[in-house]
């Protein structure tokens, strides 16, 4: 091998180094803001972790804790086992246009005999204008699907997408479910089975 082949070998090498470091940088850089924005969020909500400051701001209590059994239903939703909890939603907030500032539910765990704010849901109703899912923190919302019967009248055919801000979750932040909340010892239980899908953007 050439002394110039064996620099431009070194060269070439040095080079390709050099743009996986860049290429890295700018992947951080690109996640980074991500990060910021759902550590301002998580600050900006935890006034609700006392739940009747939910209620003054009109966030009503479903009441029900919502739990999965896993089960697998051909044309539904694919829910992992675990919980979702129990929902405060604020129905005048939903629109077609997500707020990342203000998720339209606020999902509590009951904990000692009290409510434990473990994470948040944004829900983007289905509309004739709509072209494509809808989108948040790099993360595409799951849907069209209808409304979760009995707490949402199934008609509601929307979008949604679950942030644990609170509580860890095995499954990931933006898991649907969290294996790790429980509704066994709470005096509303809700069982549900996983909610049908409907035609729509993908």
């Amino acid at each position: 091998m050439t002394k110039t082949t064996h620099f431009r070998r070194r060269s070439l090498l040095a080079l390709v180094g050099l743009v996986g470091g860049c290429l890295s940088a700018v992947a951080a850089q690109a996640a980074e803001p991500d990060k910021a924005e759902i550590d301002a969020l998580k600050q900006s909500l935890t006034k609700y972790e006392d739940y009747k400051a939910a209620i003054r701001d009109l966030y009503l209590s479903t009441v029900g804790c919502v739990y999965y059994s896993g089960e697998k239903v051909a044309g539904a939703m694919d829910y992992p086992k675990g919980a979702m909890g129990i929902h405060f939603v604020n129905v005048a907030s939903v629109s077609p246009t997500p707020d990342p500032t203000r998720p339209n539910v606020l999902i509590y765990e009951p904990v000692d005999g009290g409510l434990r704010l473990v994470a948040v849901e944004w829900l983007v109703p289905l509309t004739p204008d709509t072209k494509q899912p809808p989108k948040l923190f790099g993360q595409t919302f799951q849907g069209p699907m209808e409304g979760h019967y009995p707490l949402i009248p199934a008609e509601f055919h929307h979008y949604d997408l679950h942030a644990w801000l609170f509580k860890d979750n095995p499954l990931g932040m933006f898991s649907p479910t969290n294996p790790d909340v429980k509704c066994e010892d709470y005096a509303f239980p809700m069982p549900e089975q996983p909610t049908k899908m409907v035609p729509g953007p993908m």
